[in-house]
């Protein structure tokens, strides 16, 4: 929390679902008020194929290797969710114009157990910049990325969401750490959970857990109402043992209908943690009881409104994102239906209190197409947010804190083919990042009114950018031992 304040913020770019027909890219932010480029995209980082979908990214090392002379923080993992590649980003010899990795050659054996020629697989199939997703297809039966850890052992850990074909399939992927090959899953062969998503690991409590979204096949191509009727979205929260690599316990959650991300603690020692549920709009508390088995709560839930004009006559707030402050006092979480950023004092996590609230956009603003008819929380529709010139369209999704927990960095986009089904708007005019000012002292947030990054205004037309990550590690990027 003492660390450097953050001057430029990478964020993964996407074009899928759009009508242009270009890379996803992974866009550099100068964020730093001093700059004469402050709030404006220095560098963009074209990927070298179409439709990739790149969504999350993680590093190839982390706080949970700390201590380790020989580990550094200089490659910035992408995974995309509907290609399955995997990218590895060079950050580390120019953090400010970022460069696609390429593997050195090692030194390979005559043929390989299945007769291939080295010519064959230089550079590890990486064709010196990507991993391919056959080659996880090969030796991991998996598809659909999406959350990537760097692990204590230092290699890299990339959680999927099906398989080849499409169908829920919770494993993990393992990267070796120094030559980023893939290596196979980290679960047992056939030990994988029905479903996948996020995941969180704690190992002074020899345990991982993870949450589950839906298979590939339900949520890919947009929402449809009775793909949840018929109980094909997560409600499952998934133990595992940390050194067996295998699943120990299932937690079903009340009222907690796809679970996305989670959030231990981040003090190493702690034995609970937090997970947003997006469709049931509830935040779940996980714990370790005495005897070693885990248990779930309802702390937090954000009531549905009744409305008119929208696709259903209830909307929920749809958590798609939350996150803990390092020093674990305050739990944010952003409504992008609702279209408002929380903030909760969890001094007490078993009862989370509500110590800031800002409205940045959402489909519920005042002159908008939807009406509020019965709202428990609000007794107006709240106005809607114009910064810099430019009226915010979407609601608060992906967000970033910064290291000493005073500014909050805000996306709007969540999933391409969702946000063209939720917010058509989006597609036209591309994303913004926000920032929001955090009291740290008694709780609260602020809007800055000076900061605005426009998506709309790409090179190549409008863009959905999606999660900040920051150089130096960040809230949900880093584990502690």
């Amino acid at each position: 929390m003492k660390g450097p304040r953050e001057e430029i913020i990478y964020l993964p770019c996407v074009y899928r679902n759009t009508d242009i027909e270009a890379p996803d890219y992974l866009a550099t932010v100068d964020v730093d008020p001093k700059s004469p480029q402050y709030c404006q995209v220095i560098h963009r980082l074209p990927m070298p194929n179409l439709k990739d979908e790149l969504h999350h990214s993680g590093w190839n090392t982390c706080s949970s290797c700390y201590g380790d002379s020989s580990k550094s923080r200089t490659k910035l993992v992408l995974p995309c969710l509907i290609s399955s590649r995997v990218y590895v980003v060079d950050v580390g010899a120019e953090p400010r114009a970022p460069k696609l990795h390429k593997a050195r050659s090692l030194p390979l054996p005559l043929r390989d157990p299945v007769g291939r020629r080295p010519a064959q697989l230089s550079c590890l199939q990486f064709s010196g910049r990507v991993i391919e997703p056959k080659d996880i297809h090969a030796k991991c039966g998996l598809a659909y990325l999406h959350t990537s850890h760097c692990l204590p052992s230092g290699e890299v850990m990339i959680s999927s969401l099906g398989d080849l074909e499409g169908n829920g399939k919770g494993g993990f992927v393992l990267l070796d750490g120094e030559t980023l090959e893939v290596k196979g899953t980290w679960e047992r062969p056939g030990g994988a959970a029905p479903l996948g998503y996020d995941f969180w690991y704690q190992p002074r409590h020899n345990v991982m857990i993870s949450t589950e979204w839906a298979a590939p096949n339900v949520f890919r191509d947009g929402f449809n109402l009775a793909d949840v009727e018929a109980g094909r979205y997560g409600s499952l929260l998934t133990v595992w043992d940390w050194q067996r690599h295998e699943i120990v316990e299932t937690l079903p959650l009340q009222d907690g209908l796809s679970p996305l991300e989670i959030r231990f603690l981040h003090d190493p020692a702690a034995a609970q943690g937090f997970v947003g549920c997006a469709l049931s709009s509830t935040i779940q508390r996980f714990f370790k009881n005495k005897g070693g088995t885990w248990s779930v709560e309802k702390v937090i839930q954000v009531p549905p409104k009744k409305v008119k004009g929208w696709m259903l006559p209830e909307m929920p707030g749809l958590i798609t994102d939350i996150l803990l402050s390092l020093d674990d006092r305050f739990l944010y979480f952003s409504n992008w239906l609702h279209g408002d950023l929380r903030q909760y004092d969890i001094s007490d996590p078993q009862k989370p209190r509500l110590t800031g609230q800002l409205f940045l956009g959402g489909s519920i603003v005042k002159g908008g197409p939807v009406q509020v008819l019965e709202d428990k929380e609000l007794t107006a529709q709240p106005e809607p947010l114009v910064v810099k010139g430019k009226r915010v369209v979407g609601g608060p999704q992906m967000i970033q804190l910064s290291l000493d927990g005073k500014r909050l960095y805000v996306t709007t986009s969540l999933y391409s083919a969702w946000d063209k089904q939720f917010y058509p708007e989006l597609i036209r005019e591309g994303s913004v990042m926000l920032q929001v000012d955090v009291n740290t002292v008694n709780g609260g947030l602020k809007l800055n009114p000076n900061f605005l990054v426009d998506f709309g205004k790409e090179p190549l037309g409008p863009v959905l950018a999606h999660e900040p990550r920051y150089p130096g590690g960040d809230c949900s990027s880093d584990i502690w031992l």
